[in-house]
């Protein structure tokens, strides 16, 4: 399996979570696909998530929009699936790159309403990042070169909570970033789960471009947790005592993470030796405060 069916995978799974949260909240919503490549590889199969759908789409307005280069021939790949959905979806390809999703998004009135926007390819400019801010909510899940953080760029564009990962074939083929940016905590849960849930045969594996070693990391249901302890002990070192609560936080926010996995890795740590908790027996819960061990060596 490919770097991009990886992707395909993570878009379902996502969508799965996004759609009946967007037709709940509001009588419309906009899907924005955009891509920088010629094939819009994904369009399809988000097609076919949102027949699943049609039950809930009843009174409710989905506009899709799918924006990509060289597009001449996706409307007649994309009408048999389009033929399956409902008239309450609205479906319009647009020729074009990536930057120009800022005036199709202003011409689908996509502003004020829950809005999820794909881009996958190009240079995510201030421009795209900020059109993508205007839903109420709205989320992002972006796919470019790898080799740099766009945490940044997408929390000054107004996505408060943000996570990313290097998708790193073992053909050696190019990493690619995933970037997800939302405001929902829902949401950045979801995205974690599915991203260990992805195949893990799939012959890819993840790097947090936050960890300065650039470790693989295998996909896994439960993935291996040195990394992330080393994470933790790191934010130990920084901060200083903190609670478990605090530190699950941590882990969803700061790392390609999940809470669960926090909770793992603090056990093994503590199993260690190398932080201490007060109280020192009972349940680790959230109000547990974790110490890093005076004179502790870092875990393997």
């Amino acid at each position: 399996m490919s770097t991009d069916a990886v992707l395909r995978e993570l878009l379902v799974r996502q969508l799965d979570h996004w759609l009946p949260g967007a037709l709940h909240r509001s009588r419309r919503a906009t899907l924005a696909l955009a891509y920088g490549g010629t094939d819009a590889g994904g369009a399809d199969d988000a097609l076919r998530v949102v027949a699943e759908f049609a039950d809930r789409l009843r009174g409710r307005r989905l506009t899709v929009l799918v924006l990509a280069d060289g597009s001449a021939d996706l409307p007649a790949r994309l009408g048999p699936v389009e033929a399956t959905l409902p008239a309450d979806v609205a479906v319009h390809v647009v020729p074009g790159h990536p930057d120009r999703l800022p005036v199709a998004l202003k011409a689908a009135g996509a502003a004020g309403a829950p809005l999820l926007t794909v881009v996958d390819g190009g240079e995510p400019t201030p421009a795209v990042l900020a059109a993508a801010a205007t839903g109420r909510p709205a989320e992002l899940l972006l796919v470019t070169d790898a080799g740099r953080s766009l945490r940044p760029a997408l929390t000054d564009a107004g996505f408060p909570l943000v996570t990313e990962v290097e998708l790193v074939p073992a053909d050696d083929s190019p990493a690619r970033l995933l970037a997800f940016g939302t405001g929902s905590d829902r949401s950045l849960e979801a995205v974690k789960d599915a991203f260990w849930a992805v195949d893990e045969y799939a012959g890819v594996r993840y790097r947090d471009p936050a960890d300065p070693a650039g470790r693989l990391l295998a996909i896994s249901l439960d993935p291996e947790p040195g990394p992330l302890r080393r994470e933790l002990l790191a934010e130990l070192a920084r901060s200083g005592p903190r609670t478990v609560t605090e530190l699950r936080r941590f882990t969803v926010t700061s790392t390609v993470y999940r809470a669960v996995d926090a909770n793992r890795a603090l056990t093994s740590l503590l199993g260690s030796g190398a932080v201490t908790r007060v109280p020192e027996h009972g349940r680790l819960g959230g109000d547990v405060v974790i110490s890093p061990a005076p004179g502790a060596g870092s875990p393997v």
